[in-house]
Protein backbone atom coordinates (compact mmCIF):
# COMPACT_ATOMS: atom_id res chain seq x y z
CA UNK A 1 0.00 0.00 0.00
CA UNK A 2 1.55 3.40 -0.84
CA UNK A 3 1.95 6.08 1.89
CA UNK A 4 -0.83 8.20 0.79
CA UNK A 5 -3.50 5.50 0.78
CA UNK A 6 -2.23 4.68 4.02
CA UNK A 7 -2.82 7.57 5.28
CA UNK A 8 -6.73 7.80 3.82
CA UNK A 9 -7.36 4.86 5.35
CA UNK A 10 -6.23 5.75 8.61
CA UNK A 11 -8.35 9.01 8.13
CA UNK A 12 -11.71 6.53 7.34
CA UNK A 13 -11.14 5.10 10.78
CA UNK A 14 -10.64 8.73 12.16
CA UNK A 15 -14.79 9.27 10.43
CA UNK A 16 -15.87 5.94 12.00
CA UNK A 17 -14.70 7.54 15.52
CA UNK A 18 -16.78 10.54 15.07
CA UNK A 19 -19.16 8.82 13.78
CA UNK A 20 -19.50 6.79 17.42
CA UNK A 21 -19.68 9.88 19.08
CA UNK A 22 -22.51 11.83 17.36
CA UNK A 23 -24.91 10.91 20.73
CA UNK A 24 -22.37 12.78 22.82
CA UNK A 25 -21.60 15.70 20.28
CA UNK A 26 -25.17 16.05 20.09
CA UNK A 27 -25.21 16.69 23.94
CA UNK A 28 -22.37 19.04 23.61
CA UNK A 29 -24.49 20.62 20.76
CA UNK A 30 -27.08 21.28 23.14
CA UNK A 31 -25.43 22.96 25.87
CA UNK A 32 -23.73 25.17 23.74
CA UNK A 33 -27.13 26.17 22.34
CA UNK A 34 -28.08 27.51 25.36
CA UNK A 35 -25.33 29.62 26.01
CA UNK A 36 -25.59 31.18 22.69
CA UNK A 37 -29.59 31.12 23.29
CA UNK A 38 -28.44 33.58 26.83
CA UNK A 39 -26.56 35.61 24.71
CA UNK A 40 -23.49 34.79 25.77
CA UNK A 41 -20.03 33.16 24.69
CA UNK A 42 -18.73 29.35 23.96
CA UNK A 43 -15.17 30.39 25.03
CA UNK A 44 -12.92 28.14 22.39
CA UNK A 45 -9.29 27.77 23.51
CA UNK A 46 -6.52 26.00 22.16
CA UNK A 47 -2.24 26.32 22.35
CA UNK A 48 0.05 24.78 20.05
CA UNK A 49 -1.23 23.17 16.71
CA UNK A 50 -4.50 22.98 18.74
CA UNK A 51 -5.26 26.36 17.68
CA UNK A 52 -6.23 25.15 14.32
CA UNK A 53 -9.59 24.18 15.76
CA UNK A 54 -10.50 27.20 17.14
CA UNK A 55 -9.88 29.22 14.04
CA UNK A 56 -12.24 26.07 12.46
CA UNK A 57 -14.80 27.10 14.82
CA UNK A 58 -15.03 30.97 13.67
CA UNK A 59 -14.44 33.04 11.95
CA UNK A 60 -14.53 30.92 8.85
CA UNK A 61 -16.83 30.04 6.06
CA UNK A 62 -19.90 28.29 7.14
CA UNK A 63 -19.01 29.41 11.09
CA UNK A 64 -21.17 32.01 12.59
CA UNK A 65 -21.16 33.82 16.15
CA UNK A 66 -21.55 32.80 19.52
CA UNK A 67 -17.87 31.68 19.81
CA UNK A 68 -15.01 33.37 21.30
CA UNK A 69 -11.82 32.49 19.96
CA UNK A 70 -9.37 32.44 22.72
CA UNK A 71 -5.67 32.33 20.74
CA UNK A 72 -2.24 33.51 22.77
CA UNK A 73 -0.07 34.18 19.70
CA UNK A 74 2.94 33.28 22.50
CA UNK A 75 1.42 29.72 22.84
CA UNK A 76 1.02 29.11 18.91
CA UNK A 77 3.34 31.72 16.78
CA UNK A 78 4.99 28.92 14.95
CA UNK A 79 6.35 30.08 11.64
CA UNK A 80 9.88 31.85 12.67
CA UNK A 81 10.59 27.88 14.74
CA UNK A 82 13.80 29.41 15.94
CA UNK A 83 15.02 32.71 17.01
CA UNK A 84 12.28 35.58 18.43
CA UNK A 85 9.33 33.61 18.73
CA UNK A 86 10.53 30.76 18.60
CA UNK A 87 9.27 27.34 19.29
CA UNK A 88 11.31 26.48 22.00
CA UNK A 89 9.47 29.62 23.57
CA UNK A 90 5.97 28.53 23.29
CA UNK A 91 6.68 25.08 23.98
CA UNK A 92 7.94 26.71 27.30
CA UNK A 93 5.74 28.88 27.93
CA UNK A 94 2.59 26.30 27.14
CA UNK A 95 4.09 24.28 30.50
CA UNK A 96 3.88 27.63 32.27
CA UNK A 97 2.01 27.48 36.14
CA UNK A 98 -0.34 30.56 35.77
CA UNK A 99 -0.60 31.66 32.62
CA UNK A 100 -3.99 30.07 32.38
CA UNK A 101 -5.22 32.06 35.26
CA UNK A 102 -3.63 35.87 33.83
CA UNK A 103 -5.52 35.21 30.30
CA UNK A 104 -8.51 34.29 31.76
CA UNK A 105 -8.64 37.30 34.07
CA UNK A 106 -9.39 39.49 31.18
CA UNK A 107 -13.33 38.07 31.01
CA UNK A 108 -16.18 37.96 33.39
CA UNK A 109 -17.52 34.69 32.63
CA UNK A 110 -21.44 33.46 33.46
CA UNK A 111 -22.48 30.42 34.34
CA UNK A 112 -24.36 29.92 31.21
CA UNK A 113 -21.21 29.90 29.50
CA UNK A 114 -19.20 27.12 27.58
CA UNK A 115 -16.28 26.24 26.69
CA UNK A 116 -14.22 23.89 24.49
CA UNK A 117 -10.81 23.54 24.99
CA UNK A 118 -8.80 21.23 22.56
CA UNK A 119 -5.35 19.53 23.41
CA UNK A 120 -4.00 16.62 21.34
CA UNK A 121 -2.33 15.18 24.96
CA UNK A 122 -4.23 16.87 26.90
CA UNK A 123 -1.49 17.12 29.57
CA UNK A 124 0.07 20.49 28.97
CA UNK A 125 0.01 22.78 31.77
CA UNK A 126 -2.01 25.41 30.18
CA UNK A 127 -4.63 23.85 28.68
CA UNK A 128 -5.56 21.94 31.84
CA UNK A 129 -5.41 25.40 34.28
CA UNK A 130 -7.37 26.77 31.40
CA UNK A 131 -10.34 23.71 32.03
CA UNK A 132 -9.65 24.44 35.62
CA UNK A 133 -9.97 27.52 35.58
CA UNK A 134 -12.92 27.19 33.74
CA UNK A 135 -14.17 25.13 35.89
CA UNK A 136 -14.05 27.46 38.96
CA UNK A 137 -15.61 29.87 37.22
CA UNK A 138 -18.50 27.86 37.11
CA UNK A 139 -18.20 27.49 33.01
CA UNK A 140 -19.48 24.32 31.45
CA UNK A 141 -16.41 22.38 29.83
CA UNK A 142 -15.78 20.03 27.38
CA UNK A 143 -12.48 18.51 26.13
CA UNK A 144 -11.17 17.97 22.96
CA UNK A 145 -8.57 15.60 23.03
CA UNK A 146 -6.82 12.44 21.04
CA UNK A 147 -8.02 9.51 23.87
CA UNK A 148 -5.10 7.18 22.78
CA UNK A 149 -2.64 9.75 23.20
CA UNK A 150 -3.51 11.21 26.38
CA UNK A 151 -4.15 7.83 28.38
CA UNK A 152 -0.57 7.13 27.81
CA UNK A 153 0.78 10.14 27.92
CA UNK A 154 1.98 11.87 31.24
CA UNK A 155 0.62 14.98 32.65
CA UNK A 156 3.21 17.64 33.15
CA UNK A 157 1.46 18.86 36.59
CA UNK A 158 2.82 17.33 39.48
CA UNK A 159 -0.22 16.36 41.00
CA UNK A 160 -0.61 13.67 37.64
CA UNK A 161 -4.14 15.46 36.76
CA UNK A 162 -4.85 16.11 32.68
CA UNK A 163 -7.45 17.85 30.72
CA UNK A 164 -9.54 15.34 31.08
CA UNK A 165 -10.16 15.47 34.40
CA UNK A 166 -11.92 19.00 34.30
CA UNK A 167 -14.38 18.01 31.85
CA UNK A 168 -18.09 17.71 31.79
CA UNK A 169 -17.76 15.83 29.09
CA UNK A 170 -14.73 14.55 27.02
CA UNK A 171 -14.55 14.63 22.83
CA UNK A 172 -12.22 11.91 21.05
CA UNK A 173 -10.24 12.76 17.56
CA UNK A 174 -9.57 9.42 16.92
CA UNK A 175 -6.01 10.12 16.29
CA UNK A 176 -3.47 7.24 17.42
CA UNK A 177 -0.73 7.09 20.29
CA UNK A 178 1.86 10.22 18.82
CA UNK A 179 -0.30 11.71 16.61
CA UNK A 180 1.42 10.54 13.30
CA UNK A 181 -0.46 7.86 11.13
CA UNK A 182 2.05 6.40 8.62
CA UNK A 183 4.70 4.24 8.42
CA UNK A 184 7.86 4.76 5.89
CA UNK A 185 9.67 1.83 5.06
CA UNK A 186 13.65 2.71 6.85
CA UNK A 187 12.07 5.63 8.56
CA UNK A 188 12.63 5.23 12.41
CA UNK A 189 9.34 7.77 13.41
CA UNK A 190 5.94 7.87 11.40
CA UNK A 191 4.70 10.82 9.55
CA UNK A 192 1.45 12.71 8.83
CA UNK A 193 -0.22 13.23 12.33
CA UNK A 194 -4.36 12.77 12.37
CA UNK A 195 -5.34 14.44 14.73
CA UNK A 196 -6.36 18.19 12.91
CA UNK A 197 -8.37 16.21 10.51
CA UNK A 198 -10.27 14.26 13.45
CA UNK A 199 -9.94 17.37 15.39
CA UNK A 200 -11.78 19.29 12.49
CA UNK A 201 -14.40 17.13 11.80
CA UNK A 202 -15.11 17.07 15.69
CA UNK A 203 -16.13 20.91 15.48
CA UNK A 204 -17.91 21.26 12.48
CA UNK A 205 -20.15 18.54 13.36
CA UNK A 206 -20.51 20.41 16.32
CA UNK A 207 -21.20 23.53 14.28
CA UNK A 208 -23.74 21.66 11.84
CA UNK A 209 -25.62 20.26 14.90
CA UNK A 210 -25.98 23.46 17.22
CA UNK A 211 -26.78 25.36 14.24
CA UNK A 212 -29.94 23.57 13.45
CA UNK A 213 -30.75 23.53 17.15
CA UNK A 214 -30.73 27.14 17.15
CA UNK A 215 -33.08 27.29 13.97
CA UNK A 216 -35.43 24.94 15.39
CA UNK A 217 -35.18 27.54 18.81
CA UNK A 218 -36.06 30.44 16.58
CA UNK A 219 -32.77 31.94 16.16
CA UNK A 220 -30.87 30.93 12.55
CA UNK A 221 -27.63 31.56 13.25
CA UNK A 222 -25.63 33.69 10.75
CA UNK A 223 -23.24 31.80 8.99
CA UNK A 224 -20.84 33.43 7.03
CA UNK A 225 -21.09 32.58 3.39
CA UNK A 226 -19.06 33.49 0.00
CA UNK A 227 -20.28 35.72 -2.92
CA UNK A 228 -20.76 32.30 -4.99
CA UNK A 229 -23.13 31.14 -2.89
CA UNK A 230 -25.74 34.35 -1.88
CA UNK A 231 -24.13 36.64 -4.16
CA UNK A 232 -21.40 39.14 -3.35
CA UNK A 233 -24.20 42.17 -1.69
CA UNK A 234 -26.09 40.31 0.78
CA UNK A 235 -22.39 38.22 1.67
CA UNK A 236 -21.15 41.40 2.34
CA UNK A 237 -24.58 42.69 4.49
CA UNK A 238 -24.01 39.05 6.42
CA UNK A 239 -20.27 39.14 7.19
CA UNK A 240 -20.66 42.99 8.67
CA UNK A 241 -24.10 41.81 10.64
CA UNK A 242 -21.88 38.64 11.95
CA UNK A 243 -19.31 40.92 13.30
CA UNK A 244 -21.35 43.28 14.77
CA UNK A 245 -23.20 40.05 16.53
CA UNK A 246 -19.83 39.24 17.52
CA UNK A 247 -18.77 42.50 19.14
CA UNK A 248 -21.96 42.62 20.85
CA UNK A 249 -21.62 39.32 22.86
CA UNK A 250 -17.66 40.62 23.66
CA UNK A 251 -18.45 43.13 25.21
CA UNK A 252 -20.84 41.59 27.95
CA UNK A 253 -17.29 39.66 28.69
CA UNK A 254 -16.16 43.07 29.66
CA UNK A 255 -18.95 44.97 30.67
CA UNK A 256 -18.59 44.57 34.92
CA UNK A 257 -15.19 42.94 34.80
CA UNK A 258 -13.92 43.45 38.44
CA UNK A 259 -16.21 45.99 39.26
CA UNK A 260 -16.63 45.51 42.93
CA UNK A 261 -13.20 45.98 43.39
CA UNK A 262 -12.41 48.70 41.56
CA UNK A 263 -11.69 52.30 43.57
CA UNK A 264 -12.31 54.37 40.64
CA UNK A 265 -16.02 55.36 40.10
Amino acid sequence: MKPSESYLKKCYGLIDAVEKQLPVIREVAERFAETILAGRMVHVFGSGHSRIMVEEMWPRYGSYPGFNPMVELSLSFHHPVVGSNGQRQAMYLENVEGLADRILRNYEFDEVDSALVVSSSGCNIVPIEMAEGFKKRGVFVVALVSELHSEVSESKREDGMKLTDFADLVLDTGAPVGDAMVRIEGMEQPVSPGSTVGGCMVVNVIKAELAEILTEAGQPPRALAAGAVVGGERAAEIFEAAYDEHGRRMAKLFANLNRESCDVV
